[in-house]
């Protein structure tokens, strides 16, 4: 059995996995040597902004792993702005929601629940891209013309991690971008690969969804 503190780490799925794939390197980033070379981030930065604005809503399968290999699956729903939830099915015993303020990690195991602000978390740049992708985003090297990966983290404010994400140009997609997969890094160094399949747009998602009863208060789990 995990422990709490472990499981809570897992749960908040911003936090640990293995590497970045596509030959990139955390931290690293090629030098844009030219003016050219300037205007292309520059525009695949406004691609990208472009792309998560696009989407009103959201839903995917997602796999998380973290950098042990351990791996967990569910179904991620995504609604603008700033409401997120990752469902581990009914059998999980915690559960992750955003509900556009802040972002909850509930363990219904030990009756336990734990809130950030959505800023604090690198999930933000999910739920805030004109603030987290433009303005603290850069592009990353990949090894496909037809693949975006930016870096976004507040440099003055690194407690509160960094993630990648990565997309794939796909003109079916909000924007001609899909998020394929991000890779999430917090203070501790914790890491976590969550990719995404089956990925769906434009579907009807109730404000219910990023609710949740406190197990605080009673121990049976939402179904």
């Amino acid at each position: 059995m995990k422990t709490v503190s472990t499981k809570l780490r897992v749960a908040a799925l911003g936090l640990s996995a293995g590497a970045l794939g596509l030959g990139l390197a955390p931290g690293d980033t090629a030098p844009l040597a030219t003016p050219a070379a300037a205007q292309a981030a520059t525009t695949d930065l406004d691609r990208v902004v472009t792309a998560l604005r696009s989407i009103s809503t959201m839903k995917a399968d997602f796999v998380q792993t973290d950098r042990n290999g351990q791996s967990l699956r569910g179904v991620m729903t995504l609604k603008r702005p700033g409401k997120i939830r990752f469902d581990y099915g009914k059998n999980a015993d915690f559960l992750v929601i955003s509900n556009g303020k802040s972002l909850y990690v509930i363990d219904y195991e030990v009756a336990q629940v734990e809130r950030w602000p959505i800023g604090n978390s690198p999930l933000g740049a999910l739920f805030d891209p004109d603030k987290d992708v433009k303005r603290f985003g850069k592009l990353m090297p990949t090894s496909s013309k037809d693949v975006i990966s930016v870096q976004v983290r507040d440099p003055k404010k690194p407690e509160f991690g960094m993630i990648t994400l990565i997309f794939v140009k796909n003109a079916a997609a909000p924007g001609g971008l899909q998020l394929a997969y991000w890779v999430a890094l917090d203070a501790q160094n914790n890491r976590t690969r969550v990719e995404l399949s089956n990925q769906r747009y434009g579907v009807a998602v109730a404000d219910s969804t990023f609710t949740f009863k406190d197990p605080r208060r009673t121990a049976r789990r939402p179904g």
